[in-house]
């Protein structure tokens, strides 16, 4: 199978490629650096030493003799997305090439017009090249469960039936996404998807992923093949920062009251949905969802974790409450997404958070100088109020 891999030199589209190739599959990565821009532009750096594209391809090769084809380019350019479909022909095309940050997506009017253009963009880019060229290719795009915000109800897989006035019907479940441009322009791009699977009979999955969390994956043999970790306020997730700040001896920040619930899956287990995905493709005209995660946490039932796994593993690790930057419910009491579609197509999780976060906080100790070069970009200081 044929599948090309948008954002192959991120963080997920990196392991992912690598997945692919070793197992029996066709793989093209797609990507222009952004996310090393981005990460550089906030004054930040990978906690992991990460090589170049042609020095992960040939360290790749190296290890398991097997080859990926690369090609250098930006999704919102409609000829060079043309171009590589029509030159690879793919079956399958997983699409992680966005802007993924809210934080970024909140620092002034330019990141907002940028990250809503380059994710909308890019996305009806690769749709229209899939329609003209491939048009049963099946397209994998990497959504959000922050999509669906909070609700005080149970939050189906895309889908649920409606009793109104004494009809029903079957409809997308209400999109309330966390209160951030970026989590908007994931909802534009789920609306655009199923609106090209209706109109043009493509076939997609939408995949409502949860925090993704880890270090390692099955194909990271060496420090060549390592993928990035960020941990700055900007770009590291809250489990990163938490992470990070327990390495460097500093009490992790947990934003507000830490009540906030969200969703969380190990990238190794990730690579297996993803995997999963590709390999049970929908009905042409079909649009299906997917909530990928694993288990929900609490941000303070997070730190609490961190704090007692680093703690077993020699670093003097406390908690401390800061005032929370973002606009976000702090005490969430009902939180039930539901998670069925893939364990029904096989997937198995292999690894407990706590499991993850000995391999994590292990990794980042060997790495604790470059954390101590960007320890002043930790705390957030991009606002979601305005001034």
């Amino acid at each position: 199978m044929r599948v090309l891999v948008a954002g192959a030199d991120g963080y997920i589209g990196f392991c992912l490629s690598m997945h692919l190739a070793r197992n029996g599959f066709d793989v093209v990565g797609v990507d222009n650096f952004s996310r090393r821009r981005w990460v550089a532009e906030v004054g930040s750096h990978s906690a992991t030493p990460i090589r170049s594209m042609p020095e992960r391809l040939m360290a790749f090769e190296q290890a398991f003799g097997k080859k990926m084809d690369f090609e250098y380019g930006d999704l919102r350019d409609y000829g060079f997305v043309h171009y590589v479909v029509d030159k690879f022909r793919p079956d399958a095309v997983v699409h992680l090439g966005e802007q993924s940050s809210s934080p970024f997506s909140m620092m002034d009017v330019d990141h907002t017009v940028f990250t809503q253009t380059n994710n909308i963009v890019g996305t009806l880019n690769l749709l229209y090249a899939i329609h003209r060229i491939v048009p049963h290719c099946h397209l994998i795009k990497m959504g959000s469960m922050g999509e669906y915000g909070m609700p005080n109800i149970d939050i189906p897989e895309g889908f649920f039936e409606v009793e109104y006035r004494g009809r029903k019907d079957t409809l997308p479940f209400p999109k309330q996404p966390f209160t951030d441009w970026y989590h908007q322009s994931k909802v534009c791009d789920s609306i655009n998807i199923m609106l090209a699977c209706e109109i043009w009979s493509l076939r997609s999955t939408d995949i409502m992923q949860g925090v993704v969390y880890g270090t390692r994956t099955d194909e990271t043999l060496n420090d060549s093949l390592l993928t990035r970790f960020d941990f700055d306020a900007v770009f590291g997730t809250v489990l990163n920062r938490f992470c990070a700040q327990a390495v460097l001896g500093r009490k992790l920040t947990v934003y507000g009251a830490g009540g906030q619930r969200r969703p969380f899956i190990a990238l190794r287990d990730a690579i297996q949905c993803l995997r999963l995905a590709i390999e049970n493709p929908p009905d042409n005209g079909e649009y299906l969802v997917f909530n990928q995660f694993d288990e929900a946490y609490g941000i303070i039932e997070l730190a609490e974790k961190v704090k007692r796994i680093g703690n077993k593993l020699g670093l003097d690790t406390e908690i401390e409450h800061v005032e929370n930057p973002r606009v976000e419910e702090e005490d969430v009491s009902y939180y039930n997404p539901v998670h069925e579609k893939l364990y029904k197509l096989g997937f198995k999780p292999r690894h407990t958070l706590e499991e993850e976060l000995n391999v994590m906080l292990t990794d980042l100790t060997k790495c604790k100088h470059r954390l101590i070069e960007k320890k002043d970009k930790i705390l957030p200081k991009v606002q979601w109020k305005a001034e």
